[in-house]
């Protein structure tokens, strides 16, 4: 048999010398990135799960209110949200291992000082800037940028799985987070979060590379290299640039809106103040954990189910159904909380994590529409709406415990904002994408 003087490529995506023998198929590089970003965002949430667990414990030991306690948490997500538009321009100019690496550090502080704290304006420095710079700078970004530069096919599947891995971690550390608090003490908890940190930056620097050129690959599925790119110098000045452009738009303030009721009636209301509303009514706060830890199980069979819908119904129509029955649901809550679990609460759980995060395929979808080539930087300012309302509701939240004795009101309040924002999603019209698209573009290039 006579050997060819074409190249093949093998199964990583290299490319064989001719007349070499046949080797076996070798997992390219870009798995090993991908399972590395995995582990790191399973840690990422359990840095995100444990602020709702301390409210109580830290109420009981300092005697701190809700609200001031909630108001640590708000700033925590606030920077979460507020940091993620500008993490990937940090990874264009300094590397992802490099800004992972530090995000990790900082959480590993910021968490670890925490054992320390006396007063209440160290949790704010502590668990409210630290932790979250330390999270903004792992947010979608992080997941987006890996998949960019490391795979040309598969790119769907690797974000899902990324996506997914927040919700694992969400599932893993939850009850362990609570049982640790509930056996021991919010302390243990605490170095808890910062061990996981510090343990995932090892595998991060050995790891992760920035991209498939470091390493002499072609990124996985690709038929030739890619080059790596110069670090980019503007990339924080063309965010800002396109936030600019995007505000004088109807539809950007729609979608902001929306998104930011989606953030105050998630992370801001049942992420931080389910497990401690659920303990006010008797549940053991392990239950109360066990609960929220579901959700997360959910969340992604409903985000998977909301793509494909996406793809085939009108978005506009779709958000305003997810935002109506998410209200429709909160209304109902205050009469399920009870002193054990339920069938009734368990539909709720169920119900709840199905729509947690259906409204992301949507709302990016709506981005594209309307700002084309600009809609991943405007969905990033959109998704910093999102822990902007969550973090109001977050402190308001813990407010209105205070002064009401309940969270009632709370779970009302935030039935009405769903209701508000099914409205607001059908207001948004459609329009091609040339049109808003491209005079935010011109906008943004000539700012």
């Amino acid at each position: 048999m006579t050997t060819t003087s074409r190249q093949t490529p093998d199964a990583a995506g290299d490319l064989r010398k001719p007349g070499r023998a046949p080797r076996l198929p070798r997992v390219h590089r870009a798995w090993f990135v991908a399972a590395v970003a995995f582990v790191t965002i399973i840690g990422a949430a359990a840095f995100r799960s444990l602020p709702g667990l301390l409210i109580d414990p830290l109420h009981q030991e300092f005697d701190w209110s809700r609200g001031t306690i909630g108001a640590a948490v708000s700033i925590n997500l606030a920077l979460y949200g507020l940091t993620a538009p500008f993490a990937a321009a940090l990874m264009d100019r300094f590397g992802i291992r490099r800004v992972v690496a530090v995000a990790l550090a900082v959480i590993a502080l910021g968490s670890g000082l925490t054992v320390w704290m006396t007063a209440a304006w160290q949790l704010m420095l502590c668990w409210g800037l630290l932790v979250g710079l330390g999270t903004g700078s792992m947010a979608l970004a992080f997941a987006a940028t890996v998949t960019n530069r490391w795979f040309t096919e598969r790119r769907g599947l690797v974000t899902g799985i990324l996506t997914a891995a927040s919700a694992s971690g969400q599932l893993i550390f939850l009850p362990l987070l609570s049982w640790i608090i509930e056996t021991y003490d919010w302390r243990p908890a605490a170095v808890t979060v910062s061990l996981a940190a510090l343990t995932v930056v090892p595998f991060v620097w050995l790891l992760l590379r920035d991209h498939p050129a470091d390493v002499g690959l072609k990124p996985y599925g690709a038929q030739e290299f890619v080059p790596k790119p110069p670090p980019v110098q503007g990339a924080a000045r063309r965010t800002v640039s396109v936030l600019l452009s995007a505000i004088r738009t109807g539809p950007f303030w729609l979608l902001a809106g929306t998104f930011a009721i989606c953030g105050a009636s998630t992370n801001g209301l049942i992420q931080t103040h389910f497990v401690p509303a659920a303990h006010d009514h008797g549940m053991p706060i392990t239950a109360a954990a066990s609960l929220l830890a579901v959700i997360g199980v959910f969340d992604v069979v409903g985000t998977i189910a909301s793509g494909w819908f996406t793809d085939r119904y009108e978005p506009r129509r779709l958000l305003a159904v997810y935002y109506a029955l998410r209200g429709v649901s909160l209304l109902f809550l205050p009469m399920l909380l009870a002193p054990s679990i339920h069938p009734p609460m368990i539909f709720f759980i169920v119900f709840y994590g199905l729509d947690w995060v259906a409204t992301v395929p949507p709302t990016i979808a709506l981005c594209r529409e309307h700002y084309g080539d600009d809609s991943a930087i405007v969905f990033g300012w959109v998704l910093a709406s999102h822990q902007v309302g969550a973090a109001l509701v977050a402190f308001l939240g813990g407010m209105a415990r205070d002064v009401f004795g309940s969270y009632d009101v709370v779970w009302y309040a935030s039935g009405a904002l769903c209701a508000a924002a099914a409205l607001m999603a059908l207001v948004i019209r459609r329009r091609p994408v040339g049109g808003v698209a491209a005079g935010t573009a011109t906008a943004a290039a000539s700012a």
